[in-house]
């Protein structure tokens, strides 16, 4: 009880946290002119990914390398989850899956590459390392920084275009006030994320669901609880660009963090973890490709009550924690 207790006093840490992350960035987003796709694809997704990377850095420190990989791919597919409920329930005009599709299409490709380089390392099982980094992990670190320059890029063009944006927001704050209230509430997340490491591993192996399953599922949940908030108060905002830039980001981040990783690592990560782990990425990349097809469709008639494109994300990602349950 009392490691459940500490999960959650953890958890609504993260989540206030989160809540106010994503206003600053939102604040950010207008004042920076990084423009919110690329604010929400770099800055809201790398801040809201904290948790991950400080779990990630923990527990592949104590040996729990199923317990990062678990996490960090089981986020992303609770992070797709995530943006699929938020259509189904989201009160504003126009479908959220269906704005701006053009931009978020490469944005969600990015995050499609990192996710089958990450499947392939682990396939792979290769144990060679270049200064401490595995083949695959550099490949990660490389692809993030090459796809990030080529969004900014792609974002400045866009700016001067006359294509359709989300509705400005006014931001009482200053430029300095947000920067300085954006780095401390990551802060905060990056500070209590630590503790997680410990509490989830004890709790994975005294509830026997083993590390790969109870990381794919459960610590997964929570530390996809900053990008829930930030992606629902985005949408609140009528910040769309940014919302769905901080899902795709985040699990583009959370690929390049499995690279990280190897820093801490005697041999490379992706060689060391559970090949049922494979199967999650797999998964991602399939609902990742869907999502992806919600976006560039573009219908008029709404012909149901929810949107089917959204329960369809839903259903796909259920299966996928279901097949990592039964193979775990």
């Amino acid at each position: 009880m009392s490691e459940l207790l500490t999960f959650g006093v953890l958890a609504a840490v993260i989540v206030v946290a989160a809540m106010f992350l994503s206003k600053f960035a939102d604040g950010l987003a207008d004042q920076s002119g990084l423009g919110k796709t690329v604010t929400g694809l770099v800055l809201l997704a790398g801040a809201t990914s904290l948790p991950e990377f400080s779990l990630g850095f923990n527990a592949v420190r104590m040996g729990a390398y199923d317990l990062t990989a678990g996490d960090v791919l089981g986020s992303s597919l609770i992070n797709l989850f995530i943006l699929a409920m938020l259509d189904l329930v989201s009160r504003t005009p126009g479908r959220i899956l269906s704005r701006n599709a053009v931009a978020h299409s490469l944005s969600g490709i990015v995050a499609c590459l990192m996710t089958a380089i990450a499947v392939l390392g682990i396939l792979l099982r290769s144990k060679w390392t270049f200064l401490h980094l595995g083949a695959c992990s550099w490949g990660l670190i490389f692809t993030y920084g090459f796809c990030a320059r080529l969004l900014y890029m792609d974002q400045k063009v866009s700016l001067t275009t006359a294509l359709p944006a989300d509705e400005p927001t006014g931001h009482a704050r200053s430029l300095p006030a947000n920067v300085t209230g954006f780095v401390a509430c990551a802060m905060v997340i990056f500070l209590v994320a630590p503790k997680l490491a410990h509490t989830a591993d004890t709790l994975a192996v005294s509830t026997g669901l083993g590390r790969t399953f109870f990381g794919t599922v459960f610590v997964a949940l929570m530390t996809s609880l900053p990008e829930m908030i930030s992606t629902f108060s985005a949408i609140r905002l009528k910040s769309h660009d940014m919302a769905i830039g901080n899902i795709f980001g985040s699990n583009a981040f959370n690929m390049l963090i499995l690279g990280l990783t190897d820093s801490v690592s005697s041999e490379p990560i992706l060689s060391l973890v559970s090949p049922v782990n494979a199967i999650t990425g797999v998964c991602v990349v399939l609902t990742t490709c869907v999502t992806l097809l919600c976006l560039l469709y573009r219908a008029e008639k709404r012909l149901w009550v929810v949107e089917p494109d959204a329960v369809l994300v839903v259903l796909m990602v259920l299966g996928s924690l279901y097949l990592v349950f039964v193979y775990r």
